[in-house]
């Protein structure tokens, strides 16, 4: 059955990638579908299979967060059709069998006073299946005397049910930072790159022998991405995760290879590896020399590419890569205002906001995941700086009423939510140089 299935995925396609590049020398025009008000982070839409399915976490309310799917105009949640006891969960990946994997707390308190997840509340964390209608945990790390770790998380499944993640070991991490009593954010142990087959976990290795590390996606022949280094602050404005990542990384059969990056060494710089194709391509960010950040592209021929901003933004994060070879991501102006992009294959980074209506009611300010159809979702911000799912569908003809290639940043009705979005994501942060004067 699986070699039967991934044959058939090659077959599609490639019969997909002919019809496609008949037009990829310019961009398409993209209608917009408003999936509705997600809440603040860590909810959005994760992922959009070339299917349609697409998983997510969506706030129910101010503290809490539901794993949900997305199909079609119908959305399920996956929390209560069945969870794992605590009030929080987000769904992270799913594939075209709609298996989903993500997190969801349990009822139990974390013992060290942890918040693996992220949601704020210190409650055991652990990784999830859902499938068949029912939410499964998958299991954790052991130690040599068979202690487990206490949190994990699976960020994503292919078409073969292998999942990637992280997981928790026993070992206190010296590279912590101290508990916050504010954010009540903390992280005590190291965290492990991890995959699951077969219900069973393996531990994957990390670059240099770095303490901690995260596999980020898995593509359908088992090859993953994500990155390795120390232990750091959750990163509320980045990969909602306690990494800061040194070394962008590629896992294939348990081997780890370091993909180099684009010359920036600095604080605040890190390399990683957010994304992948079944080609192999890999997309994520990477520090620069100027102290900054842009999205890259690396496959085993040319190694690492500097794929470099929309128009005169000074960063930029390449987040997901189709199998035509179609990038999207986030790009920053000088003042660090996001905008969503998108680079056909082989193209020019385009701001996708010029792609859809010019009166649109949400602006568009990442594109997190690109299927084969061109068919994209991310996250929007309407006039009031609130948080929309959106899903961007490319459409023949070009019409009347849309912006024009390469335009200002954002129309001026959208100033104030992008001020509101800076503050809520803390996204000002992001442009604190090294040794900048201050």
């Amino acid at each position: 059955m699986r070699t039967i299935l991934f044959r058939t995925s090659v077959v599609g396609m490639l019969a997909a990638s002919a019809f496609y590049a008949q037009t990829a020398s310019a961009p398409p025009r993209y209608t917009v579908t408003d999936l509705g008000l997600v809440g603040g982070p860590p909810a959005q839409p994760f992922v959009i299979k070339n299917n349609g399915l697409i998983s997510e976490a969506v706030a129910v309310s101010d503290n809490v967060w539901h794993a949900m799917l997305w199909f079609r105009g119908r959305q399920i949640d996956l929390a209560k059709t069945s969870g794992l006891g605590g009030p929080s969960s987000g769904a992270f990946g799913v594939n075209e069998w709609g298996q989903a994997v993500g997190e969801a707390e349990t009822s139990a308190t974390d013992a060290n006073g942890e918040d693996f997840c992220g949601f704020g509340d210190q409650r055991v964390c652990l990784p999830f299946i859902w499938q068949n209608g029912l939410m499964k945990a998958l299991p954790l790390l052991k130690d040599a005397h068979g202690l487990a770790g206490a949190n994990g998380a699976a960020n994503a499944i292919n078409v073969l049910g292998q999942v990637a993640g992280v997981a928790e070991n026993t070992t206190a991490d010296s590279t912590c930072p101290t508990y916050d009593p504010i954010s009540l954010q903390y992280q005590k142990f190291q965290f492990k790159p991890v995959l699951w087959d077969n219900g069973k976990i393996r531990e994957l290795p990390t670059v240099g022998g770095d303490p901690d590390g995260i596999v980020f996606n898995i593509n359908d022949r088992g090859q993953a991405v994500g990155g390795s280094g120390t232990c750091a602050a959750f990163q509320i404005n980045g990969s909602l995760t306690y990494l800061y990542g040194v070394h962008a990384a590629l896992w294939q059969n348990g081997a780890v290879t370091d993909l180099g990056n684009l010359g920036g060494a600095g604080l605040g710089q890190q390399n990683l590896a957010l994304n992948l194709n079944n080609w192999g391509q890999v997309v994520g960010g990477s520090g620069t020399p100027d102290g900054l950040f842009h999205g890259f592209l690396w496959n085993r021929a040319t190694g690492i590419q500097d794929l470099g901003t929309v128009g005169n933004d000074i960063a930029s994060v390449a987040l997901a890569i189709n199998d035509r070879g179609d990038i999207s991501g986030i790009s920053f102006d000088a003042n660090f205002n996001p905008r969503a992009y998108l680079r056909p294959a082989g193209g020019k980074m385009v701001d996708l906001n010029s792609l859809i209506p010019a009166d649109s009611p949400l602006f568009l300010f990442d594109a997190c995941s690109i299927n084969l159809l061109g068919e994209i979702i991310g996250i929007a911000v309407d006039g009031a700086g609130e948080f929309h799912g959106y899903l961007a569908t490319p459409r023949t003809g070009f019409g009347d009423g849309w912006g024009v290639l390469d335009a200002a940043p954002s129309p001026l009705r959208f100033d104030h939510a992008r001020q509101v979005l800076r503050q809520r994501l803390h996204l000002d942060t992001l442009g604190v140089r090294p040794n900048a004067a201050h």
